[in-house]
C-alpha cells in the first residue's frame, strides 16, 4: 500500500487516525478490550474494576514469550475479578 500513495496522502491518513483512533486490527483489539472489560466488570467483585487495556494483547513477535510474566498477568486479572488462584501449592 505504501508504494501506491505519496507522502501527502500518508500524512493525511496519519492525521485522520490521530482524530478518529486507530485503524485496522488495532482498532478491533481496542473495541474487543472495551467489550471484554464491560463483561468482566459485571461479574467482578464489588470495588474491583478491569480496564480495557487489561484485555488488549501486545503483538510483538520479535521477542520470546516470558512464561513467568504471562502467569503474573493471569494472576493479576484473576485477583482483579475476585477469583481464586488454584495454582499455588500449600
Amino acid at each position: 500500500m505504501l508504494a501506491d500513495i505519496d507522502s501527502d496522502e500518508l500524512t493525511e491518513w496519519m492525521a485522520y487516525e490521530q482524530v478518529t483512533g486507530p485503524l485496522g486490527p488495532r482498532r478491533a483489539d481496542v473495541l474487543h478490550g472495551i467489550h471484554t472489560a464491560v463483561l468482566a466488570n459485571t461479574a467482578a467483585a464489588k470495588g474491583r474494576k478491569a480496564k480495557p487495556g487489561d484485555f488488549i494483547p501486545e503483538w510483538d513477535q520479535a521477542r520470546e514469550p516470558d512464561v513467568q510474566q504471562m502467569l503474573a498477568t493471569v494472576r493479576t486479572v484473576t485477583a482483579a475479578l475476585g477469583g481464586t488462584d488454584h495454582t499455588t501449592r500449600r
